[in-house]
């Protein structure tokens, strides 16, 4: 067999073995996408079906109620650890507890075990003794029927009742109504029960505002602050760069300073984010906002107005950001179109302008819309930038409200990617703030596929409409 034979057949042999890589790859993609976002289903949702309450007598005689979370291994062949919730931060001074499960000596699960939500500490686990008014006291499931009343009130009229709690092992705490914000008996509860107080959590999650430093309650300012953002940003880029691969590609002279901008383009678009982030400190907030606060907000100094961080230096960071990514995808676009479609234009007696907007630009209207989807999925889940630029832990007024002029550009504002930042490394209690971080996670994903998809219908509409046209 002569080596050119040998050489072919091994060509051979590679040229059918790469299609079935080809699809390796992807469906090994396609499964870690689907891992991803099963854990971030699972643990983030989970978070808020209604735990079922156990009450545990260890081999020492000690009880406590709370619901497990999770069990590990200890070294060298010790047994099993469980972690529980147990709540009363008040009571205990904390609200976690290990327990070996050799030390276990009785679970059970009572139906008359609750849990209630409250500000400042945080949960409550245990019974319901009695509902005190000023003027009758109830006992039993007559206090439990007057309790799930009186917290459909606002908190200002329940502020003269009181609960009397217990715990597990036999405390008694009073607990005036007006600091609870819920309650739950889950041992009491059917899975329809449970199905609907899980997609009220699930709600309520979505709707309101954090709590108890960011490890309670809901994202509803983040998920504002995110799409207003992420919509400012795309409004911002769009031209620019829409405009600038234009000029490159359809006027500019392609010579040697021609290529050099294009080559220095492609290499911003690799620029570390916090560079950015610098920039806008520096250029935007400090610079421009300075000079704004001088010129028109003087009888406010000290204090800024422009001069810090807020929702347009925000969105001007992010637009600079992934401006090369608009401008390469819409100069990819453009540089597809066949020069017979701008010569016949011209010959027909169109003007440059008229060629450009009527035949050029309708036909690289896709690949615009790539460059814009591109430029969200990575703009949303930006972080370092906006540290400097303009995000809050927690911002006191919403950018966008019903005061003149409605549109508060000058604002703070929260975002999903650093409240799931802030919750998980900076939160009083990471334990607990483990499950929000998977919910935020997800909900970042989700609006950020949102944006896409919306980008995406839009561009297979435009090219359905050019080919009608056409």
């Amino acid at each position: 067999m002569t080596p050119v034979s040998t050489a072919f057949r091994r060509f051979h042999w590679l040229n059918g073995l790469w299609p079935w890589l080809c699809a390796a790859s992807v469906a090994l993609s396609l499964l870690m996408l689907g891992a991803l976002l099963s854990l971030l289903l699972v643990r983030g949702l989970g978070h808020f079906w209604p735990a079922t309450l156990e009450e545990i007598t260890l081999r020492s005689g000690d009880t406590f109620a709370g619901h497990a979370v999770r069990e590990v291994a200890l070294p060298q062949q010790a047994g099993d650890e469980r972690l529980y919730f147990t709540g009363n931060r008040d009571i205990e001074g904390a609200r976690w507890r290990w327990v070996a499960i050799d030390e276990i000596a009785e679970r059970t699960q009572p139906v008359d075990l609750i849990r209630l939500e409250r500000s400042p500490w945080g949960d409550f686990i245990g019974r319901l003794v009695a509902l005190e008014q000023p003027d009758q006291r109830f006992e039993g499931d007559a206090a439990w029927q007057r309790l799930t009343a009186l917290l459909a009130l606002p908190a200002n009229q329940r502020q003269d009742s009181q609960l009397q709690l217990a715990t597990a092992d036999g405390q008694t705490v009073r607990q005036p109504l007006a600091n609870v914000i819920s309650a739950q008996a889950p041992n009491a509860m059917s899975w329809w029960q449970k199905t609907g107080a899980w997609s009220e959590a699930v709600w309520l999650f979505l709707s309101e505002g954090p709590r108890a430093a960011n490890t309670s309650g809901g994202v509803w300012p983040a998920i504002f602050g995110t799409v207003l953002m992420v919509i400012l940003m795309s409004v911002i880029v769009t031209p620019f760069g829409v405009l600038a691969a234009i000029y490159l590609n359809e006027i500019a002279h392609q010579g040697r300073l021609t290529r050099f901008v294009r080559v220095g383009v492609r290499n911003l678009a690799g620029v570390p984010s916090i560079v950015y982030g610098v920039f806008g400190l520096g250029v935007f907030v400090y610079g421009i906002g300075g000079s704004l606060d001088t010129w028109f907000f003087s009888d406010t100094l000290p204090s800024p107005t422009f001069g810090t961080g807020g929702l347009l230096w925000a969105s001007l960071t992010l637009a600079l950001l992934t401006l090369p990514v608009v401008i390469v995808a819409t100069e990819e676009g453009l540089a597809r179109i066949p020069d017979a479609q701008r010569e016949g234009a011209v010959a027909l007696g169109a003007t440059r302008l008229e060629m450009l907007t009527r035949i050029v630009l309708p036909t690289a209207a896709p690949a615009m819309l790539t460059g814009v989807i591109l430029a969200v999925a990575r703009a949303a889940g930006e972080v370092a930038p906006l540290m400097l630029v303009g995000v809050a832990k927690l911002a006191p007024q919403m950018p966008l409200d019903d005061e003149f002029p409605y549109l508060h550009l000058e604002r703070k504002f929260m975002h999903l990617g650093y409240h799931l930042f802030d919750t998980a490394f900076h939160g009083e209690d990471v334990q607990a703030a483990i499950p929000l971080v998977y919910a935020t996670a997800l909900l970042l994903v989700l609006i950020v596929l949102g944006l896409n998809l919306t980008a995406i219908f839009l561009r297979h509409y435009l090219r359905r409409q050019r080919g009608n046209e056409c």
